[in-house]
């Protein structure tokens, strides 16, 4: 009994060896597990145009799969598993609630190599790579301190993490720094995709009078809201949501995984993939700022342009001192700009903001 419990044993671990190894005989197999549709608009949407990319890129070399509107909970373990048992040689896992997931699966499958968005757990077959909004985000709030006429903006935020408290922070800092007036009011969603709730949250913040909506959820909703409400304008997120340019959207921050997917693919084709962390913003092209329209006066594009552009050579960090924390300490002071260990878990808002970040 004891030898047969063995062999078995013996037999599974070459199975899931195989599994894993089955990619290597041929195509290089590439999977991806979203958390939203892949025609949200937002988030997954240019993830899977990264996936695209990835096929364009390698033809008939590679062969890709995805699994979208994954919980982040036990489920994604299980697609994750499944994936790595049907040959992946590489799975991109995209959003900040399968960490653990993404973590405990390569433990498993150790030939397999796992790329983890927005995360900050590595192990030998495991990188992590995010980009960085929050500098998209004082861009955003540039436009929006210029923009407003009732000094009120509504920030639609999706999870209390150091990412979207980033972006709130970010944004709501070059939004002062143009109108001293300006007054933002955050709404927690608790979700990253939900049309319903997102275009609630959006009604609640224009009735409190915010002519401004900014967002960190992937789906369009928020944008319907406002050009349901008029006069109200907003920003694409994470995708350009091009389809509202005629209404209220005035740009976007659109995240452009591509080159990193097909740059980390081929890392695997060629047998140079190592665990790294990748953190890249406007500069390195991973965040760009999608057209502007004719609703954002011309001396305001060309103010938000110049942002942009010294933010890309690194000439400016959003994140410069003087800044205080929202209970008045001090944080930064004059010309001290963050470092990247204390961006990466930021849990406090700035001086200015209200409210509280919930638990």
């Amino acid at each position: 009994m004891k030898l047969k419990t063995i062999l078995t044993g013996a037999a599974l671990a070459v199975g899931l060896a195989g599994a894993a190894f089955a990619g290597s005989h041929g195509k290089t197999k590439v999977g991806f597990v979203y958390v939203g549709p892949v025609g949200d608009g937002g988030w997954t949407f240019e993830h899977d145009q990264g996936r695209k990319a990835v096929e364009a890129a390698f033809g008939d070399k590679v062969e890709t799969s995805y699994i979208e509107n994954v919980p982040e909970g036990p489920d994604a373990e299980r697609v994750m598993t499944q994936m790595a048992l049907k040959g992946a040689d590489l799975i991109f896992t995209t959003s900040f609630g399968y960490m653990d997931a993404t973590i405990n699966v390569a433990k498993k499958f150790p030939n397999v190599k796992f790329e983890h968005a927005t995360g900050y757990k590595r192990a030998d077959n495991v990188g992590t790579y995010s980009a960085r909004f929050y500098e998209g985000r004082a861009v955003q709030g540039l436009i929006a301190g210029r923009m407003t006429k009732s000094n009120t903006i509504g920030y639609i935020a999706s999870f209390p993490i150091p990412e979207v408290v980033r972006g709130i922070n970010s944004a709501y800092l070059h939004a002062k720094k143009v109108n001293p007036d300006v007054d933002f009011k955050v709404v927690w969603v608790f979700t990253w995709f939900d049309p319903a709730k997102e275009a609630d949250a959006a009604k609640v913040l224009i009735e409190q009078g915010a002519d401004v909506i900014l967002q960190h959820t992937d789906s369009t909703a928020p944008l319907a809201a406002a050009a349901e409400a008029g006069n109200v304008i907003g920003f694409g997120q994470a995708s350009d949501m091009a389809e509202y340019a005629d209404g209220p959207r005035v740009s976007s921050i659109i995240d452009n995984w591509a080159p990193y997917y097909v740059a980390r693919t081929k890392a695997v084709m060629d047998g140079t993939w190592t665990s790294d962390d990748t953190w890249d913003g406007i500069g390195a092209g991973m965040v760009k700022i999608g057209k502007m329209t004719d609703k954002i006066p011309a001396d305001v594009q060309a103010e938000a342009l110049a942002l942009e552009a010294s933010i890309a050579s690194g000439e400016y960090k959003p994140f410069t001192g003087p800044i205080k924390k929202q209970d008045g300490s001090d944080w930064l002071a004059e010309g001290e700009t963050a470092d990247d260990g204390t961006l990466a878990g930021m849990d406090f808002y700035v001086e200015g903001l209200t409210g509280d970040i919930p638990n």
